[in-house]
């Protein structure tokens, strides 16, 4: 089993509403060097420029993005190549990240190879400090800027999970 920081930027609060925008995915391991970056061209009509304008694009630019059926067949055999078994999706907000990650993998290839769950950092967080309102202190542990660019947004927080491991002990997939 192989862990995958995910995080999405989009131009509503629902997918099949609205449209994925933008995705990054990062593997995590020592490097955090296995990165995936994926742009979709809107699936929608409806869009709202106050949560496109979040990711720095515009509907102009996010009219040209990749076609979703190839950015979603293409990170599908990017995990597969990179997962040691079945891969695990985990995310700063998994209730966000999740379900457009799942309604595009299920729309438009068939199947989502993360399976039906994942893991929330702030949860992890949580549990290792023992404290359920302490959910979102982990996020001074990340070394790459929040910019809502998906990669650089994802790594951050893979950043973060390596530090659970060294500071709190948290096994991680080897």
């Amino acid at each position: 089993m192989s862990w995958f920081v995910v995080d999405v930027e989009s131009d509503g609060p629902a997918p099949g509403l609205y449209s994925l925008v933008s995705f990054g995915a990062v593997k995590v391991d020592d490097t955090l060097a296995t990165l995936f970056l994926g742009q979709v061209a809107p699936i929608s009509d409806d869009w709202m420029p106050d949560a496109l304008a979040i990711s720095g694009i515009s509907r102009q630019d996010h009219l040209r993005y990749p076609q979703p059926k190839e950015t979603m067949e293409a990170f599908a055999a990017w995990l597969k190549k990179h997962s040691k078994g079945r891969p695990v999706f985990v995310s700063d907000n998994l209730a966000f990240d999740w379900q457009f990650i799942n309604y595009y993998f299920h729309k438009f290839t068939g199947e989502n190879p993360f399976g039906f769950s994942g893991r929330r950092i702030g949860d992890l967080y949580s549990g290792l400090v023992k404290d359920m309102f302490a959910s979102s202190a982990w996020k001074n542990l990340r070394r790459t800027p929040h910019t809502h660019n998906p990669v650089d947004d994802a790594k951050g927080n893979a950043e973060a999970l390596v530090a659970f491991s060294r500071q709190h002990g948290l096994r991680l997939p080897a």
